[in-house]
């Protein structure tokens, strides 16, 4: 089965020129929680569909409505593990 997870960035890093904010990385939203970014899970769905409709209505609403490209939605299996092998800080 796959789930599909909203997430919002609220955006509070200083990772470009000059100390700005970076918001997206070309078309990915680009996320550093180390530096500052608030990653909000809105909800785990069942189908993309129904993310895809929360999403627009989460973008009329206070904070949200201040970042509206800043959402990520990611399809998973359900019982699978996604990192099997543990994970190094690069």
């Amino acid at each position: 089965m796959i789930v599909h997870l909203l997430w919002h960035i609220a955006h509070h890093n200083e990772a470009g020129e000059n100390g700005a904010t970076v918001h997206l990385d070309g078309e990915t939203v680009h996320i550093d929680e180390q530096d500052g970014d608030d990653v909000k899970l809105l909800g785990v769905y069942s189908t993309a569909g129904k993310a895809e409709k929360r999403m627009r209505l989460a973008r009329l609403l206070p904070g949200f409505a201040d970042e509206p490209d800043c959402f990520v939605l990611d399809a998973y299996t359900l019982d699978e593990d996604e990192w099997p092998d543990g994970h190094t800080r690069s």
